[in-house]
């Protein structure tokens, strides 16, 4: 097979043994800081990648991506609002909700948490929740009697389970703005929402008629939930929609409440990206090193091989290939590996803590319990691409001084 002869003897160059050992040593370092580089980025951008898919597959398929909210509850119109919010040719789906807080109380443990009266048949509309409740207990959520379901943290923290009976303090609202003892409710969990986050301890569902009642509201509302077709243009869209309503509302999206999350892996991600170059970069700094010894350690050989008719660019390919070939080495060593690692980060993860004795992420603090990973092959490319740029880059000067030495004076010396 044809190689170029700055390629052959440049790959040989590579191979070879070198006469110094601090510059084989000094070569060995750059190839494997470029590999361990190139395969810790690979990992910290799956890992953002899978923080990404698990924020948009759970957190942002279970609540609205966007509200329109009554300015003064209840929300009696709402029925209208759906008809022209599901007219927008970018909104999929349209639901109304009731929103309140209430105290948990089971025995001598009492928990806060956010309810949630949602019309189960419209529901499904805006949101995936029913994935994401266990034992079927979606299909078995009606109004009358007296259900709730709650997220599994809740459960835990009450120390209660499905079919238990729980004590629900709801604020009583007062017309005449005086104070009132709360209204208690006894409320049958029905279901345990599980989705592995923040949100299972928090959070609450209760049939729409039930919540109704509770609040004594009548037929009205709290607002309308929005599905729409892109989430990142979430808040563009409702406004969009809020132009075209006859009546005054709020308009919200999931980036007032859940934004700081997609912000905050989107700047991680972009600091990734600047490790990358960093971290890379560092290493072939190696490489100039490794060359510049390497250059006075072939001294000899560049002058024998000028004196053989070579030219200058003939010099400066044969080294610049020597440092791209431990570059493409360091790179798809260290690709193999990150890819490796990123496909079972999470089971690495879990069997670390189950080792330690000892959780990374608390369902209680972050979105998701656990460490989610998700390769992209683009992130391989672009992290390979961006080593061996970086490492063709570092062999410039080193080439162009092996190109500069005379054969007469190395030789004389010699």
């Amino acid at each position: 097979m044809f190689r170029p002869l700055s390629l052959y003897i440049g790959s040989r160059f590579s191979r070879a043994k070198q006469r110094n050992k601090m510059v084989s040593f000094i070569s060995m370092s750059s190839t494997l800081g470029i590999a361990i580089g190139v395969a810790v980025i690979i990992i910290g951008l799956s890992a953002m990648n899978g923080f990404e898919r698990e924020l948009q597959n759970r957190v942002l398929s279970v609540i609205p991506h966007g509200e329109l909210q009554a300015v003064k509850p209840p929300f009696t119109d709402w029925q209208s609002v759906i008809e022209t919010a599901e007219q927008h040719p970018r909104v999929t789906g349209a639901a109304p909700y009731i929103l309140f807080t209430a105290l948990l109380e089971k025995g001598t443990n009492l928990k806060a948490v956010e309810v949630r009266g949602v019309d189960p048949s419209q529901e499904e509309k805006v949101s995936a929740i029913p994935q994401f409740i266990k034992d079927g207990a979606w299909q078995r959520f009606k109004a009358g009697n007296k259900q709730v379901i709650l997220g599994q943290g809740v459960a835990d923290k009450l120390g209660i389970e499905v079919g238990d009976w729980i004590t629900a303090m709801i604020p009583n609202p007062d017309p005449a703005l005086k104070l009132r003892a709360p209204h208690r409710v006894r409320l049958q969990v029905s279901g345990l929402l599980a989705l592995g986050g923040q949100i299972d301890h928090n959070f609450a569902l209760v049939p729409l008629a039930d919540a109704q009642d509770y609040l004594s509201m009548g037929e009205g509302v709290s607002g309308v939930s929005l599905q729409v077709d892109n989430v990142l243009d979430a808040m563009s869209i409702v406004r969009e929609v809020g132009y075209t309503l006859p009546v005054y509302v709020y308009l919200k999206s999931w980036t007032q409440k859940y934004g700081y999350l997609y912000r905050d892996i989107q700047m991680v991600r972009t600091i990734m990206y600047l490790v990358m170059v960093l971290v890379i970069g560092v290493a072939c700094f190696n490489i100039v090193s490794t060359l510049m010894m390497s250059v006075k350690d072939r001294a000899p050989d560049i002058a024998i091989l000028r004196t053989m008719g070579a030219s200058d660019g003939l010099i400066k390919s044969i080294f610049i290939w020597h440092g791209v070939l431990s570059g493409v080495l360091g790179s798809l060593v260290g690709s193999a590996v990150g890819c490796l690692v990123a496909l079972n980060l999470t089971s690495i993860i879990k069997g670390l803590e189950r080792l330690i004795g000892h959780q990374f992420l608390s369902g209680d603090i972050y979105f998701v319990d656990f460490l989610p990973t998700e390769l992209a092959m683009q992130d391989v490319a672009l992290v390979t691409i961006t080593a061996v740029i970086l490492s063709l880059l570092a062999t410039w000067y080193p080439a162009r001084r092996a190109s500069a030495l005379h054969p007469a004076q190395v030789l004389s010396a010699k």
